[in-house]
């Protein structure tokens, strides 16, 4: 069960990165 609170904690944060990242080139472009 903690294995995949986890996995979630580490999805979830991965697509929050990856937002800023695009957020980022966005308004870098």
């Amino acid at each position: 069960m903690f294995l995949k609170d986890l996995v979630l904690i580490m999805l979830s944060s991965l697509i929050l990165i990856v937002c800023v990242l695009v957020g980022v080139a966005f308004l870098t472009l």
